[in-house]
């Protein structure tokens, strides 16, 4: 068990993080490809893995360079495998049931949209269980820049090295780095811990079972 300081805020991603749900994202990014004709492969997919979509394409080269980014994220939402169901990450449940009982605010910090966050958080008992929600409409660059943690501090007025952020993926984890966050546990649902700590997370576990925090 990592036991660690009492945080005046719990910081947390959505997807990989708080529920397993970017095996259903990169089906939607698999659909996409394919509808595309464009090569793709697990590597290709992890560079999405984390962050906005728009963002990759607008940054990162390749056969959809010439296209508008903003279309082409519409379009890789477009391919959503409805088919599949998320779960929550083992030990999310308990970690805001924990958080909640001891009066410490969280707030969801995700590169995804209000309406699948909304959703998903349904799976932890509701939205209305968070003290704020930033989302990807609510910054104007997504992680792995620190837009999203500065506001989700900011809205809070807390100080930024009395948070704690848990996320999943290296974008993740550099942002809150970047944001000046006291902690910063990585989740390795997604990416590994190698991966994740070279990204400059200070603890790495297998889920959330581990995650708890002095009374």
């Amino acid at each position: 068990m990592a036991e660690l300081r009492r945080p005046a805020a719990l910081l947390l991603d959505l997807d990989g993080t708080l529920v397993d749900s970017e095996p259903v994202h990169r089906e939607a990014y698999r659909r996409f490809f394919r509808a595309r004709g464009w090569e793709h492969d697990d590597a290709l997919l992890s560079l999405f893995t984390g962050r906005r979509a728009d963002d990759v394409f607008a940054s990162t080269p390749g056969p959809w360079s010439a296209e508008d980014p903003t279309a082409l994220f519409h379009e890789v939402v477009s391919h959503h495998p409805h088919d599949l169901l998320p779960e929550p990450v083992a030990g999310a449940r308990e970690l805001v049931d924990d958080a909640c009982a001891r009066g410490i605010p969280c707030v969801l910090v995700t590169s995804a949209g209000r309406r699948w966050a909304v959703a998903a958080l349904e799976l932890l008992g509701g939205s209305e269980r968070f003290a704020a929600m930033v989302t990807r409409e609510d910054v104007t660059e997504g992680k792995p820049a620190p837009d999203g943690y500065l506001l989700a501090i900011r809205t809070l007025g807390v100080r930024a090295e009395d948070c704690l952020v848990a996320e999943d993926t290296p974008a993740g984890v550099r942002a809150g780095r970047a944001a000046g966050v006291g902690t910063v546990v990585g989740v390795t649902t997604s990416f590994s811990a190698e991966a994740l700590r070279e990204a400059g997370a200070d603890v790495v576990l297998p889920d959330l079972n581990g995650l708890t925090s002095p009374a």
